[in-house]
């Protein structure tokens, strides 16, 4: 049974973990827009299946997947993935999911955000999201989680968490005036510290170029543990991203975390960069109010956007001159992980990538609370 509860998380106790801790299982959406995924989705429903696969070889794997698709999606998974009917607006399971959260006692309760589609009617990537919206609330009810309901605008991919009280977000989509416009950087603070247990927000700048949920932080930086932070980066000074990694190196250098320490920076140098080819752009349907993706478009590459399963680093295959480098890089950061390279350009040609379409529940442990320990 699963209730709605009129507290906030940190009231009661509950934080948000670092992606790093156990798992129960892995969520995901099944994809299908046709004004998003080219060739009539089916490049992009192989890729999903291939990020299921191999997750699933680490942890339980649910696919939520609307009526019309349930017999291709049941075909292309393994019977070990649970396939539940779902629907949704797209497949971006970070973002329309539940942040999932703990207490000091192992339960698991979810925070379900109010998602407007990465900006509403002022930037926003789709029309209809209510949805997308509806999906947070529908995991949590089969997951048998208590519920909070958000009374702002966030996005699962905009938050990171090292589970001992430190989040890493991004100025860029945080503060854009398309998702709480009312809300000011003080008062989005103290929001993400009682929704999420939070002691040290630690702000970044601008996020991966072009990256249009306006600069996740999840396809910037991540916790590979507390303490050390994956980053992506280039050596390239004339490119763009060269500008706004060394800014976010700078910011991490400076900062420390709610435990006073500080961080350890892991570069991931960048792959590519990346462009849509003419027929990558061309098998995409155009529609009114969805996002348009020329050919020649820098998509928003970045090997930080990788998955971390109990045991496993699923991440992604983007640039063959590059791929074996980055898969050291986090072979190296993760000793007693195993690291799975999936190919992930259809994932990117849609707008993300493994992290972006892939939500964790965590496992029900007693644990250490962040809000008692001490700095130092």
């Amino acid at each position: 049974m699963s209730r709605t509860l009129n507290t906030t998380p940190a009231i009661d106790g509950f934080w948000m973990p670092g992606e790093f801790e156990p798992h129960a299982g892995t969520w995901m959406l099944w994809p299908e827009r046709l004004d998003n995924w080219r060739a009539g989705a089916q490049p992009a429903q192989r890729a999903f299946a291939a990020v299921a696969t191999a997750i699933a070889s680490f942890e339980p794997v649910t696919v939520g997947v609307s009526a019309a698709q349930f017999g291709y999606a049941r075909a292309a998974l393994p019977e070990a993935i649970r396939l539940v009917e779902l629907s949704s607006n797209d497949a971006w399971m970070r973002d329309v999911g539940p942040t999932c959260l703990v207490n000091a006692r192992g339960e698991v309760r979810g925070a379900d955000w109010q998602f407007n589609a990465w900006g509403g009617f002022d930037g926003g990537l789709y029309f209809p999201w209510d949805q997308d919206d509806l999906v947070a609330r529908k995991v949590l009810e089969i997951e048998s989680c208590d519920r909070y309901r958000a009374p702002f605008v966030l996005e699962g991919g905009a938050i990171h968490s090292d589970g001992q009280g430190t989040l890493l977000v991004t100025e860029q989509c945080l503060l854009n005036p398309n998702r709480n416009p009312g809300l000011d950087r003080q008062q989005l603070e103290q929001l993400l510290c009682e929704w999420l247990g939070a002691r040290t927000v630690v702000w970044l700048g601008q996020g991966v170029i072009n990256d249009e949920t306006d600069g996740h932080v999840d396809n910037l930086a991540c916790f590979a543990r507390p303490g050390h932070v994956c980053l992506t980066w280039t050596d390239n000074r004339r490119d763009p991203q060269y500008a706004v990694s060394a800014d976010a190196l700078q910011r991490l250098q400076s900062a420390r975390d709610a435990q006073g320490r500080r961080f350890t920076v892991h570069k991931l140098v960048q792959p590519g960069p990346l462009r849509s080819t003419v027929a990558e752009a061309a098998g995409v349907l155009q529609a009114h109010g969805s996002q348009a993706r020329p050919a020649g478009h820098r998509l928003a590459g970045s090997y930080v956007n990788f998955y971390l399963a109990n045991g496993g680093v699923v991440m992604p295959l983007l640039d063959a001159r590059r791929d074996a480098a980055a898969m050291a890089v986090l072979q190296r950061v993760f000793p007693d992980r195993q690291v799975v390279g999936v190919p992930a350009r259809e994932i990117l040609l849609g707008g993300g990538n493994i992290h972006c379409i892939t939500q964790q529940v965590p496992a029900s442990l007693r644990r250490a609370s962040p809000l008692r320990r001490r700095r130092g």
